[in-house]
């Protein structure tokens, strides 16, 4: 019974076999058979380094992050605006301001030439100003000139008499008449600096929500929700060209992962690969020769995730920008050099100012391979197809082979 049913089993071979006395051997078959045994092996290899390949899948999905903040790394030369006229400050839509940041940021006086002044830190003229405070009595108050004194009634600083002066809305344009600046050698401080530039560099942490950060002349103050800049010793004629012609560095924003040392590595490796790891506004020059100008760039920042092939996860970010340059000393009115006529609703202040707004979209890079079972399917696919390629041309060439000798025996034998 069973081997009656073994028997029957022959009739499903798919794989017919002949004879040895039935097969007949060609140059021609052997040929093919080299040329198809390379072929495979050609193909195999390419689908190899194919399986082994790393390839990155861009997805776009809606980003559900919460309460995030992101850090800003800036590297700013300003080649004619002198440190002690530049102040940093940071505004976003919630209302939370940063005023005049000095925690991570390091301002670095210039040559006119562009050299580091050696020894020059932005903390020299306050380390002067530590050392008088300590040499006074101990009950000493100090007079704020009429301005608006702080809550304790007294200034004891120059700067503190300043900062009185602006609350009040008066300008601080002679600060030699004024005791705490004499004593601490004010004037003389800014007549020193008065032809020097200023590099600004460091980290800043911001919300992750709509903001702004000012690189602009003197403190800003706040007053009645309105932002007012001290511009006086920025305008005032001191002999020296003042203009905010500068050259951006380095503009980045980054997600704390970017502090992870291996992290860090992985994602810069990825942005390599990816052409991500140089910023829009790195090693970008803007000039002007007014004093009264303003640079507005409109920042839109994108988070952006890798993820690697083991399964690791970066958080990064990204950012497109767009440019706006306004002349201030046309006023709110202007026009374009195709004559259109503009009229500027907001006043302006010199300086560069970096506006930046968060996208709600989360960019996801993925790295990924191809599955084992996918590399077995295509080299099956190519070991079949170019045997029946082949196949099917040697039967072709053998059949042809054979129709030509008949003919040729036929002409002889007539």
């Amino acid at each position: 019974m069973a081997k009656g049913f073994l028997a029957n089993l022959k009739g499903v071979d798919a794989f017919g076999k002949t004879t040895d006395d039935v097969k007949v051997k060609t140059r021609t078959g052997a040929f093919l058979t080299l040329l198809s045994a390379a072929i495979i092996l050609s193909f195999t290899v390419m689908e190899f380094m194919d399986y082994r390949r790393i390839y990155t899948d861009t997805s776009l999905v809606v980003d559900r992050s919460r309460g995030e903040k992101l850090t800003v790394r800036l590297n700013v030369t300003f080649p004619r605006v002198p440190c002690y006229l530049l102040s940093l400050d940071i505004m976003d839509i919630s209302g939370e301001t940063q005023r005049d940041i000095s925690h991570n940021v390091l301002k670095t006086r210039l040559e006119p030439s562009g050299k580091v002044i050696p020894g020059s830190r932005s903390a020299d003229l306050r380390n002067d100003v530590d050392k008088y405070n300590d040499a006074k009595a101990p009950d000493y108050c100090g007079s704020c000139y009429g301005g608006l004194a702080p809550a304790g009634g007294c200034c004891n600083t120059c700067e503190e008499v300043r900062t009185a002066y602006i609350n009040k809305g008066w300008s601080f344009s002679n600060p030699d008449n004024i005791e705490q600046c004499k004593n601490e050698g004010w004037s003389d401080k800014l007549k020193e600096q008065a032809n020097e530039g200023c590099n600004i560099a460091g980290r800043l942490r911001v919300n992750k929500v709509i903001g702004n950060i000012h690189l602009s002349p003197g403190k800003s103050f706040q007053n009645s929700a309105r932002n007012i800049y001290e511009l006086v010793p920025y305008l005032r004629d001191d002999g020296n060209k003042h203009d905010f012609s500068h050259t951006i560095h380095q503009l980045s924003f980054e997600g704390d992962d970017e502090y992870d040392y291996r992290k860090a590595k992985i994602g810069r490796e990825m942005k390599t690969r990816l052409g991500l790891d140089k910023n829009p506004l790195d090693d970008t020059l803007h000039r002007t020769s007014k004093a009264q100008y303003m640079f507005q760039y409109f920042l839109k920042v994108v988070s952006t995730q890798f993820r690697t092939i083991d399964g690791k996860i970066i958080h990064s970010h990204q950012y497109s920008v767009t440019h706006f340059e306004r002349d201030l000393a046309e006023g709110g009115l202007g026009d374009t050099p195709q004559g259109v006529h503009l009229q500027h609703g907001v006043s302006g202040v010199p300086g560069a100012f970096f506006n930046f707004e968060i996208s709600p979209i989360l960019v996801v890079h993925t790295d990924t391979r191809q599955s084992f079972a996918h590399f077995i399917t295509s080299t099956c696919a190519i070991v079949g197809g170019v045997l029946t390629v082949a196949s099917l041309v040697d039967s072709v060439l053998f059949a042809t082979s054979r129709a030509l000798k008949k003919q040729a025996s036929g002409v002889k034998i007539m």
